[in-house]
């Protein structure tokens, strides 16, 4: 199997059957034989129908107990047969065209992993839209991978310790880190996509609000070593409004 695609998935009934559906779709177009991907849902111990969902879209589903975003994406990587590993958000959505150029960057042979731009929905806030050109800017000037598409080697990533559990937040930004170095020691690189970002959902905005938006970004610019270990600091990711 060349592919296997984590969905990390919390309280997702209202999607999670589109994000399935929408990706096996992308894969379909890209890859030829339907044999070649999977897609892994991790039921973070979800109080609704979340897995029973993703199941009848055809994903395989997993279960973490514990409620955290680190431990679900290593969840799914242990589980995954892929010889490459796409960690996705169950609120993204991916372009087939962007599928297919990570596809075309593994097959050149010289990357190790990578990420991609993204975006939000037409008519989302200014304040979105400014934190994703910023986050773009960022990403290809450090090259740093979102956690919501992040791809890579599966042997890279457990030889880079997976995603740090001792994190609530930043944990792709601390995997981008490891990957980068094991990709400098083997010539490699570490890519970052940008010519089909990929569709990323605003609904932390619009059911939070501007006011928690800026007291979470405000908490972490002030000590972001002591919130990304705490998981009452990052609430804006772990409360179950969806």
């Amino acid at each position: 199997m060349l592919l296997s695609i984590t969905v990390p998935a919390y309280n997702e009934e209202k999607i999670i059957a589109e994000c399935v559906r929408n990706l096996r779709a992308a894969c379909s177009q890209v890859l030829p034989d339907g044999g070649s991907f999977e897609i892994i849902v991790v039921d973070n111990n979800s109080s609704d129908r979340t897995a029973e969902l993703a199941r009848a879209q055809g994903a395989r589903v997993v279960f973490e107990p514990r409620n955290q975003i680190a431990r679900a994406r290593n969840c799914g990587a242990r589980a995954a047969s892929g010889e490459w590993l796409l960690f996705v958000d169950a609120d993204s959505t991916v372009p087939p065209l962007l599928l297919r150029d990570t596809l075309q960057a593994i097959e050149t042979g010289r990357v190790i992993g990578g990420g991609a731009t993204l975006r939000f929905p037409p008519g989302a806030a200014w304040l979105m839209r400014f934190s994703a050109a910023a986050w773009n800017v960022i990403s290809r000037l450090f090259r740093l991978a979102p956690g919501s598409y992040l791809f890579c080697h599966a042997e890279a990533f457990h030889e880079a310790g997976g995603f740090d559990e001792t994190l609530y937040a930043s944990e792709e930004i601390a995997l981008s880190r490891e990957l980068k170095r094991l990709a400098s020691r083997r010539r490699l690189r570490f890519a970052i996509l940008t010519r089909h970002p990929f569709l990323t959902s605003d609904r932390k905005w619009r059911l939070f609000g501007a006011g928690a938006l800026l007291r979470g970004l405000f908490r972490f610019a002030v000590g972001p070593r002591i919130s990304v270990r705490d998981r009452d600091r990052c609430d804006f990711w772990y409360d179950s409004r969806r």
